[in-house]
Parts: structure tokens; C-alpha cells; sequence
């Protein structure tokens, strides 16, 4: 079996699988890391949203035998600090997002990525930007998601 080098949640890992394997299933079954979850498998509804070297990406559809020693991967688990939830986490307790919750790792993974891109852009959060978000949320709670946003880049 190829062995695998890189970076998650600001540890380096090495594992044993196939280069074809999807980043998803290592992150879940070799790794235990359970945040992203497997929705669809084929890179459409974002449940396994996390961040490639600080992009959105869906680690459903990126093989493992793409990454390299120097890629950080971070899921949901990654984004506290210590005992304090990251500002977007928070804003999603404090805006009572969740119903069943499957798909919130991947839209706050989604929000945060899309807050430090427009920040870095020096340009505040649109609704336009809001409306390209294509996390499925199945429970419907839209509009707490984007009122969530919204107060998490306020505290970013």
C-alpha cells in the first residue's frame, strides 16, 4: 500500500492506502476524524465541507494521492482553539442554527472559508455571496445559516 504524508488539524499523519482512495474516507475510517460527514459521496450536497490549505474544498472528490507533506487539511474539529469555539461556531449556537445538524460541520467549514476570502479581499460579506453558498441544507434553515454568517464575520 502507498504511504500518504500531510497535514490535519495542524498534525502531520501518514497513512497506509490506496493513492484512489477519497480524502473523506481517510479522514473518517482510517483516521476516526468524524466532523465531515459523508453525504453524497460524489462532491454535490458539501456535508464533508473542510479546508484545504484554508480553501473550501470536498474531500469526497479529492484522492488522497494528491496531497503532499506540506497540505493542511481542517475539518471541523480543527477550527477551536483550546476551550473556545471559533467565532463561527459560536454564532451558530448563539442563532440556534441546527434542527438535526448532519450538514452544520460542512456550512460553518463553507462560511469560514468564504468569511477569510472576502476579508483578505479587503470587502465585507454580500448577500450575493450568501446566496452561493451550495451547502444542501435538508432541514431548511437557511436564513439562521446566513444570519449566523453574518455575526460569526462580525467576530472574526
Amino acid at each position: 500500500m502507498p504511504e500518504h504524508t500531510f497535514r490535519v488539524n495542524g498534525e502531520q499523519v501518514t497513512v497506509n492506502v490506496a493513492d484512489d482512495v477519497r480524502l473523506l474516507w481517510v479522514l473518517r475510517d482510517v483516521l476516526g476524524i468524524t466532523g465531515p460527514k459523508y453525504g453524497c459521496g460524489i462532491n454535490v450536497c458539501k456535508a464533508c465541507t473542510s479546508h484545504l490549505n484554508g480553501k473550501a474544498v470536498n474531500p469526497c472528490a479529492i484522492p488522497v494521492g494528491e496531497l503532499r507533506p506540506t497540505d493542511e487539511v481542517t475539518t471541523i474539529e480543527g477550527l477551536a482553539t483550546g476551550e473556545d469555539l471559533h467565532p463561527m461556531q459560536q454564532a451558530w449556537l448563539d442563532h440556534d442554527v441546527a434542527q438535526c445538524g448532519y450538514c452544520q460541520p460542512g456550512q460553518i467549514m463553507a462560511a469560514v472559508a468564504l468569511v477569510e476570502r472576502v476579508a483578505a479581499e479587503g470587502r465585507a460579506i454580500t448577500d450575493e455571496q450568501l446566496e452561493r453558498i451550495r451547502n444542501i441544507c435538508r432541514c431548511g434553515t437557511y436564513f439562521r445559516i446566513r444570519e449566523a454568517i453574518r455575526a460569526g464575520a462580525a467576530n472574526m
